[in-house]
């Protein structure tokens, strides 16, 4: 996978160069560093309807754009998987793992889960019981290797049409920085890589481009910036 290293890291800074802005230059195909073995890499996308993309097309949710940016090498083949239904709490999640029982060799595993819990008004206590259970099956499926799984924050949904018309929005934005500060310091404490992408989806009053028709979820603008926080993650990950 060390040969992969330059080709990968091109793609990465290419992604982000064409966010920083509009004047940034995308580098000439001819210099980029091509591999010369075919690499094939297997991923699984763990969560709820912010992984399986409720309401936008099924390349558009952000694995599946994660995906395809990694293919962008044609030497590069990212097989996907995904477990997730839009509705699914930590113990819908924790349940169909376990009845898919899905293999353990994959190179890099996602984690997304969260926001059914607060909605649905479970316990705060079942997320701090369950949070790390699925954290550590997360782990298993990626080789036993706490290295090759990336959790990404709880997006908000009070700035959504949907999220603004509720009695009370503030709060949707208190319990999910709650859910996510219990999240990311998990991760920190077990050298687990956390991505924060939640600043992203409190532009989507301001920005509607950022959410979906359905006037809740995000759209395929917003998963684009959600890949571009985690592809660097993604890229140490399978260079490991």
């Amino acid at each position: 996978m060390k040969t992969l290293s330059g080709i990968l890291t091109f793609v990465c800074c290419l992604v982000l160069a064409s966010c920083s802005g509009e004047n940034e230059q995308p580098i000439p195909f001819s210099l980029r560093p091509q591999p010369q073995n075919p690499v094939t890499y297997k991923y699984m996308a763990l969560g709820d309807s912010y992984t399986i993309g409720q309401s936008v097309c099924e390349t558009c949710r952000f694995p599946a754009q994660l995906k395809t940016t990694l293919e962008a090498n044609p030497n590069v083949t990212v097989n996907l998987d995904i477990i997730a239904q839009t509705g699914w709490t930590t113990t819908n999640l924790k349940n169909a793992i376990n009845t898919q029982n899905p293999s353990t060799d994959y190179n890099l595993v996602t984690l997304l889960i969260g926001v059914n819990n607060q909605y649905q008004r479970k316990p705060f206590s079942l997320y701090e019981q369950e949070f790390p259970e699925l954290v550590s099956k997360a782990i298993a499926l990626a080789k036993g290797d706490k290295r090759h799984v990336i959790v990404v924050s709880i997006p908000d949904y009070r700035y959504t049409p949907y999220g603004n018309g509720l009695l009370n929005p503030e709060t949707v934005s208190q319990e999910i920085d709650q859910y996510n500060a219990l999240a990311e310091n998990y991760c920190a404490q077990n050298d687990i890589t956390f991505v924060n992408i939640t600043d992203i989806t409190r532009l989507g009053l301001e920005q509607p481009e950022l959410v979906a028709n359905d006037g809740l979820h995000p759209s395929e603008t917003a998963y684009s910036r959600f890949v571009g926080r985690i592809l660097p993650k993604a890229l140490a990950v399978i260079n490991d």
